[in-house]
């Protein structure tokens, strides 16, 4: 029944992208312009290919009760808050990776590693500040999705075990831990498909 309806979905969306596509045709030849599009040639006709984006369907939801329903529609903005931050952080996981193979001797690779440590606190101290710890959670977990390591591994490449040990320590007095990893098909299960949806425009 899913896979029914998603085949109507893209038959549909298919026919309002050709529909459009003749009438911006129409109108464009009147105004002096054409719109331009990828196609390819069958039998000697030119068909227009439009290259439609993905789109996930998910099993619908229920909510046994309405405060269920309400952490749903909170994951969501928290993944919404959270997620270009995860993004940004991952970027610039690979960003200095790649830099620090280009410096001469470990003396440089650790100046450059502290330099960068100040910049990121400069950076990202206001914006953490304004999450929740829910939030930071969250953040810890995306961070793993993203770049494929947990915090404690990133901190520990980057900073030493003995950094790494005691964010881990702190982190642990509030709840949660930095070497845990992000398990879409379990625990995170709910928090993947939020993702999927979100990356793709769908909530």
């Amino acid at each position: 029944m899913i896979r029914r309806y998603a085949i109507l979905f893209f038959t549909l969306n298919l026919c309002f992208q050709l529909s459009c596509l003749a009438q911006n045709t129409n109108t464009g030849s009147q105004a002096g312009q054409m719109f331009i599009t990828r196609g390819w040639v069958y039998e000697g006709d030119t068909i227009p290919w439009i290259q439609l984006r993905t789109v996930h369907v998910f099993e619908e939801l229920k909510f046994k009760k309405k405060k269920d329903y309400e952490q749903y529609q909170r994951l969501i903005r928290d993944v919404k808050k959270v997620l270009p931050i995860a993004n940004e952080v991952n970027s610039a996981i690979i960003e200095t990776y790649e830099y620090l193979q280009t410096l001469p001797t470990e003396k440089a690779r650790k100046q450059h590693i502290k330099d960068l440590e100040k910049g990121i606190k400069k950076q990202y101290t206001p914006r953490l500040k304004k999450l929740t710890m829910r939030q930071g959670k969250l953040l810890i977990r995306l961070i793993d999705r993203q770049s494929n390591q947990t915090s404690y591994e990133l901190v520990k490449a980057f900073l030493g075990g003995f950094r790494a040990t005691t964010y881990q320590v702190f982190a642990s007095m509030f709840g949660f831990s930095l070497k845990k990893h992000y398990d879409p098909e379990g625990e995170d299960a709910l928090t993947e498909r939020v993702i999927i949806l979100v990356e793709n425009g769908q909530v």
